[in-house]
């Protein structure tokens, strides 16, 4: 009954209907809480942390999963590459972090950690800071790691308490659904907030997939309820990107061993599991690799694991995304195979321009000390 209801829900804020409809006034108090709160920012009413180095907002208005974790991941390689020394902070979601945030680096515990957190560390050797309150997080890294000199914050285009350089919003091919604001709606902000943004990264999931996407930036800039801007100077179009994701090497958990996706091709007693925003995303993944897959287990995102679902799974190998994985070595369950996916993009200069953007932002005279305009501010304890 449950899950008839969340897929009834879930269709409907996709294509709209009577439960979508019914629940419209509610949406209205959630409109309201979101223009009143942006707009004590931009008055000046509340002060935003500005952290004295730059910060990348990675971040969504569809409530749920769309593919952040490998955006945050990509950025943070591709920073470093172009020489920076990247940090990351994070909500920690899951987790009971208490009053004082929490930094690691290299192999962190989910369940200290979050698994995002937890996995972004593994992958990418970046220290990690989590707290609910993300200026806590960010003083609490450039402590710990002062030769950081740019934050990444996987989530928080909400968090509007600590001011940002980039914005950088990750969809997938749902779009804004049905255009309506939670709960008759998926959408965290109005549509026309993708209009405000740096960026807007598409998730199409594997590049066989269509590119097109059901709503355009000029359909956003169009929606009604719109917020006032972040920024208070006029912003080019948010650069459009198309994302996709390519499965790596499969890694054996609890083991060393590591095969290519192709070796599964074929096997007939082959399962997926994912306790992801999107289970369906990593399951097509595989089959666009060749992969028949006899069962599929789609779970709740942030499945804890505190218990095998797979026992009731009829299958000799279990493949599981990676933000899975990171919680699932307790298990001791021999089918379980780790699939890493790596981001790839349709724009080659996507990082170069991130880069130059960071550089422009920094050397701009006259908007605060590392040269942001938006969402200005200075209050370390906001």
């Amino acid at each position: 009954m449950k899950n008839r209801r969340a897929s009834l829900l879930a269709r409907q804020w996709q294509r709209g209907g009577w439960l979508s409809t019914a629940l419209r006034p509610l949406s209205a108090l959630t409109a309201w809480a979101v223009a009143r709160k942006r707009e004590r920012y931009t008055s000046g009413a509340k002060v935003a942390y500005r952290a004295p180095v730059p910060v990348v907002v990675i971040g969504n208005i569809f409530v749920g999963g769309t593919g952040k974790t490998p955006m945050v991941i990509a950025t943070v390689e591709n920073l470093r590459a172009r020489g920076y020394t990247p940090g990351v902070v994070s909500r920690g979601y899951g987790v009971k972090v208490g009053p004082h945030p929490r930094v690691g680096l290299g192999d962190l515990e989910a369940a200290r950690f979050g698994d995002e957190p937890a996995l972004i560390a593994r992958a990418t050797g970046a220290p990690v800071s989590i707290h609910p309150r993300r200026a806590l997080a960010a003083q609490a890294l450039l402590r710990a790691h002062p030769r950081v000199d740019v934050i990444v914050s996987d989530d928080g285009l909400q968090h509007l308490a600590l001011a940002r350089d980039i914005e950088i919003v990750v969809q997938d091919q749902r779009g804004v659904g049905n255009r309506r604001l939670l709960p008759a709606g998926p959408l965290r902000e109005p549509a026309s907030r993708l209009a405000d943004v740096d960026a807007v990264v598409t998730n199409i999931g594997t590049p066989e997939q269509s590119l097109t996407v059901s709503d355009t930036l000029a359909a956003h800039s169009r929606h009604e309820g719109g917020l006032p801007r972040v920024s208070d100077t006029a912003s080019p179009p948010p650069r459009q990107v198309q994302m996709w994701l390519e499965p790596g090497l499969a890694r054996h958990i609890g083991g060393r061993d590591t095969q290519p996706l192709s070796a599964f091709a074929g096997q007939p007693r082959i399962a997926a599991a994912a306790g992801i925003g999107n289970p369906e995303r990593f399951f097509t993944t595989l089959r666009a690799a060749g992969i028949t897959l006899s069962a599929t287990l789609p779970l709740p995102d942030h499945h804890d694991y505190a218990t095998s679902p797979f026992q009731a799974l009829d299958a000799d190998v279990i493949l599981v995304t990676a933000k899975d994985a990171i919680k699932c070595g307790a298990l001791n369950d021999p089918r379980l195979w780790e699939v890493p996916v790596q981001a790839a993009f349709s724009d080659p200069a996507l990082f170069d321009w991130l880069a130059d953007a960071l550089r422009a932002r920094k050397a701009r005279p006259g908007s605060g000390q590392n040269g942001s305009a938006k969402n200005q501010g200075h209050n370390p304890t906001a």
